[in-house]
């Protein structure tokens, strides 16, 4: 990721500016902005920046697209069904390959300290977003390269062929084949829309990569100050097109990685909502009189990867033999206590098409040590395990985790060293590929099995969420006839035969599906728990 840091305004200085015009802002629009009340988020990590397109995690999606954002079609709060953002209707051609938005009118975008709007939002801000992202050629990504993970790992980049102003609140999308999950798609963070006008104003400022660090959106919440490792401070946006949905005049993320700490902010009230508790803390928290602790069987899975570039892992039987190396019941119990089923397939049980008739293999070192010396490694081999540094819904625990594997792994000969980096530095490394093994996971983003399959195993995705960096021909050509094909169930088929193939070549190691937890303070009103995996502060309120 290329930045301009000698041309971006410092934090320092756009604080100082943030503050000369709060007051200001909090009178700024002709909506009446809901009584008083800031909200505190004690989250578990720092984002990597404000550009949703460049990000692929929760920690980053919560930050800096859910407040700050919307896009054309948007899933429901705390479901998956898509419903109009942006677009107040759609149009799709019989042939399914062309899809037509008619925008929403009087849309405004944000007024910030570094950006006053001279326009409301229209189509050139539709197709100056997906521009940016199909053409390598387009001036502000040409000022401004980064790279685009989910668009390229869902392969959209292929798929669509233009995207087209009609009129100014009608943009008309072609793409080169059919496309069942393509709505879903669109209504995913990376497709959050951005502001042409602004990105004008910096491209001709010479600071096009402000984008990632000052964002501007027409979504819920107006972005004010970010201290790394610290706060990020939003106003709530007075000019929101939701009538009623802003129910907080200020919301604080408190980063607090460590998951104690947060609980207990969250008793001190501190912070009136956490992210990721402990399975540990589940019980005290529910003890208590002032907290409330919803869950929900997660729509996850956490997972071991195994990179495919590098050997041995590219031997299905050194793949199979660490993996029935692994104590997966002692993880689940020492690590999930409870709030978590073992998994066995590349897909949470909720997730239809899920196929239920995948065996995990059993915990067997012996024969883990057979598979070793038919691959020619008698004597096992030295290598990388990755633990990250966050909890996430889908692991509660990694350090503890990559400890208890690599003791069985020792079992087998296999020596594993550990190995961790600060969040967006472990997920950038791992998209170029130095890892040797790594605990990762994945929430679903939009309901749809193809964002499993295709996401994290299709060969468009590696060097994105394809960490395995695993491209299987008889498995790809699977994700892409699912892509294709209309028919529910031509497509649970097609997405069956795929995870079977995955059982037989393994690039992952399926370790658990678990149960998700959102503790929050009493006096929190409406908070929801997103199946997709983020954290929406829209319609929430405290009282």
């Amino acid at each position: 990721m290329k930045q301009n840091p000698g041309r971006r305004p410092s934090f320092k200085y756009a604080n100082a500016v943030v503050a000369a015009i709060v007051t200001f802002s909090a009178m700024a629009g002709h909506h009446v902005r809901a009584a008083e009340s800031t909200l505190v988020y004690c989250s578990e990590g720092s984002p990597g920046g404000f550009d949703p397109a460049q990000y692929t995690t929760g920690t980053d999606f919560t930050a800096n697209t859910f407040t700050v954002y919307n896009r054309l079609v948007e899933f429901e709060r705390g479901g998956t069904k898509v419903e109009p953002g942006l677009a107040q209707s759609w149009d799709v051609s019989p042939d399914g390959k062309t899809y037509t938005f008619h925008l929403r009118h009087g849309v405004k975008f944000q007024t910030t300290a570094f950006f006053k709007p001279t326009r409301e939002f229209n189509a050139d801000d539709v197709v100056f977003t997906f521009d940016r992202m199909l053409d390598p050629n387009n001036a502000f990504r040409k000022a401004y390269p980064v790279s685009f993970p989910y668009f390229t790992d869902m392969g959209l980049d292929k798929l669509i062929a233009k995207v087209e102003k009609v009129d100014p609140y009608t943009v008309k999308f072609t793409l080169n084949e059919p496309n069942a999950p393509f709505i879903q798609n669109v209504a995913m963070e990376f497709a959050s829309i951005l502001s042409a006008q602004y990105a004008d104003q910096l491209l001709k400022a010479g600071k096009a990569a402000d984008i990632n660090q000052y964002p501007v959106g027409t979504g819920p919440f107006i972005f004010k100050s970010y201290t790394k490792d610290a706060t990020i401070r939003f106003d709530g946006n007075p000019d929101y097109w939701k009538p009623g949905a802003v129910k907080l005049s200020k919301l604080i993320f408190s980063i607090t990685p460590d998951a104690s700490v947060r609980v207990q902010k969250l008793k001190r009230d501190e912070c009136q909502v956490m992210s990721y508790p402990r399975p540990a803390d589940i019980g005290p928290l529910k003890s208590s009189a002032d907290i409330d602790v919803p869950s929900q069987p997660g729509f996850n899975l956490g997972y071991l990867a195994y990179n495919f570039e590098r050997k041995p892992f590219d031997k299905v039987e050194v793949r199979k033999a660490l993996d029935m190396a692994i104590n997966k019941k002692a993880i689940l119990e020492s690590v999930y206590q409870g709030a978590g089923q073992a998994a066995t397939a590349p897909m949470p049980p909720t997730q239809w098409s899920y196929d239920p008739g995948l065996e995990a293999s059993s915990y067997d070192p012996a024969n883990a040590k057979a598979l070793l010396t038919r691959a020619g490694l008698p004597n096992g081999f030295e290598m990388t395990l990755w633990a990250m540094p966050v909890q996430r819904p889908y692991n509660p625990n990694a350090r503890l985790m990559a400890e208890m594997i690599q003791a069985d792994w020792a079992k087998i000969g296999v020596k594993a060293k550990i190995v961790t980096y600060e969040w967006g530095e472990y997920i950038k490394r791992a998209h170029a590929g130095e890892q040797d093994s790594m605990l990762i996971g994945f929430t679903g983003d939009n309901g749809d099995p193809d964002n499993w399959l295709g996401t994290l195993l299709g060969c468009d995705s590696v060097h994105g969420n394809n960490f395995a960096h695993w491209c299987y021909k008889p498995f790809d050509d699977l994700v892409q006839r699912g892509r294709a094909a209309t028919d529910l169930n031509a497509r649970t088929k097609i997405y069956t035969q795929a995870q079977q193939i995955f059982a037989q070549q393994l690039p992952f190691s399926p370790i658990a599906n678990s149960t998700v937890y959102q503790p929050a303070r009493k006096s929190v009103v409406d908070m929801r728990i997103e199946p997709l995996g983020y954290v929406r502060f829209d319609g929430v309120s405290v009282k």
